[in-house]
């Protein structure tokens, strides 16, 4: 569900952008092929733009997302708890959710059958009138009154017209369509409209694409030679009938905007320039949605961190070597000296490491990594984890009644067999909520252990549970004088 909405919304945002810039810079010049190169093109990167990831440093982590140096535990998430009786708001949030989702969903199955029912017309007319094959495409004679209209290599013609003094002009008209493969465009738009059906900036385009079809139609066939008083006249005279709109119609678009555009004079070449705009556009949206921004500190395949122009932050043999200036070497041993579970040690080479104590005196078999090569993995992933700890734990009644909320760090170690092991409180906030935390930690089902050089390890982590309580919610509870009548 979160990938489909992370798709809805970044081709949405993507779709305005480029609606935007059309109708304001490009909508009124007469280059109609570069406009529409243009204009499929933002189709096109829309749809495309939620499936581009790109690293800045061509990072690549492993489970976690982020990672904290002080006291440098593998911190996942925060997973944050609510009082059950204090989730109205919550609810109602999340009943206005579904309903959103139901009123979306309700409005993609409207238009994907509408869009099916059109196609029906279409084939039950080429099924039940005369379809004859000329040069390049079919020309169905229908009975209904109607103007011209095209669909793939299909023209639609009614019989009434085929006595009409311009009725070549139309037919041409109608072919530049065929030959220009116009309806691609077509189906493409109402494919999109399915989804993007709430987006006021798609429709904006899609009538833009549909206005430049005609552009396109009638500036070649004024190539020909017409002379444009009469083909102005003939668009007049052609405004009749049933309008089909998954087809290119003749008279499409307002007619006095075909009009006035045949009028217009020719855009310079320089304005070609403005589709610059459109390239400047997609790179900023690559930029907002397709990078993902660097952290305080990232780690790349190779298991080395930058922290920032003077730090190096690197992996050797499962345990953290630090590397940078002086300065910065001496705050590193200020700052762990005084904890009482990790030092500094120093290797042959005379590099910095970061160790937990307790690593020398366990032995080698029950060594504590903080970052491996491959890391544990929670069944289902940290998804499920979080899913895992938000269903399990309950907010004790006597802390919402006290009104005690606030973060509870747990810090645990998923060994080489894949359990939980050594829970305990790295930092708390009250014994209620510290005592319910470590219940569900030590809950935790068996993982996928983590491995360094292909042999199981045992790895630490932190997971900061944030126990939560609405405050309009917890007034009220509070409030003698509410409860009392």
């Amino acid at each position: 569900m979160n990938n489909a909405v992370n798709f809805i919304i970044e081709s949405g945002v993507s779709l305005s952008v480029f609606a935007l810039i059309f109708i304001l810079f490009l909508r009124r010049e007469t280059f109609f092929k570069l406009n529409r190169l243009f204009l499929l093109s933002s189709i096109l990167f829309s749809v495309v733009l939620p499936f581009l990831k790109f690293r800045i440093y061509n990072t690549d982590p492993v489970v976690l997302t982020e990672i904290t140096v002080t006291p440098y535990r593998n911190l996942i998430e925060a997973v944050t708890v609510y009082g059950k009786d204090l989730s109205g708001s919550v609810e109602q949030a999340i009943l206005s959710t579904n309903f959103i989702i139901f009123i979306y969903v309700s409005g993609v199955v409207f238009f994907l059958l509408r869009f099916l029912f059109r196609i029906g017309i279409l084939c039950r007319l080429i099924l039940k009138n005369p379809v004859q094959k000329l040069q390049g495409f079919k020309l169905v004679t229908i009975k209904k009154e109607t103007s011209p209209f095209s669909f793939l290599k299909y023209v639609f013609v009614s019989r009434s017209l085929q006595q009409n003094e311009g009725y070549p002009k139309m037919i041409a008209h109608e072919l530049e369509h065929v030959k220009q493969g116009h309806t691609y465009d077509v189906i493409m738009l109402e494919l999109i409209s399915v989804f993007q059906w709430f987006n006021p900036f798609f429709w904006m385009l899609r009538r833009a694409i549909r206005e430049n079809h005609e552009y396109l139609a009638d500036q070649a066939v004024l190539k020909t030679g017409i002379n444009k008083g009469y083909y102005k006249k003939l668009l007049l005279n052609q405004c009749v009938g049933v309008q089909f709109e998954i087809a290119n119609n003749f008279n499409y678009s307002l007619i006095k905007s075909r009009i006035k555009m045949m009028s217009r004079i020719q855009s310079s070449r320089y304005a070609n320039g403005k589709v610059g705009l459109g390239i400047l556009a997609a790179a900023l949206l690559v930029i907002v949605f397709a990078c993902d921004k660097k952290d305080s500190f990232k780690m790349n395949s190779s298991g080395e961190k930058l922290a920032n122009d003077e730090m190096k932050v690197s992996l050797v043999d499962g345990k953290i070597k630090i590397e940078g200036a002086q300065e910065n070497m001496e705050k590193m041993k200020n700052l762990f000296s005084a904890d009482t579970e990790f030092q500094l040690r120093y290797d042959s080479l005379g590099n910095i490491l970061l160790v937990k104590k307790e690593d020398d005196a366990s032995g080698e078999d029950n060594q504590v990594f903080f970052i491996v090569e491959d890391m544990p993995v929670f069944p289902g992933g940290e998804a499920a984890l979080r899913k895992f700890i938000t269903s399990s734990v309950k907010y004790p009644e006597i802390a919402i009644e006290e009104g005690v909320q606030g973060k509870v760090y747990i810090s645990f170690v998923v060994r080489k067999n894949g359990e939980v092991a050594n829970a305990k409180i790295a930092r708390g906030v009250d014994p209620k909520l510290d005592k319910e935390a470590l219940r569900v930690i030590n809950s935790l089902p068996k993982w996928k252990p983590g491995t360094q050089g292909g042999v199981p390890v045992n790895v630490s982590y932190t997971v900061p549970i944030n126990f939560t309580l609405d405050p309009q919610s917890t007034k009220n509870d509070l409030d003698p004088l509410k409860n009392n009548g």
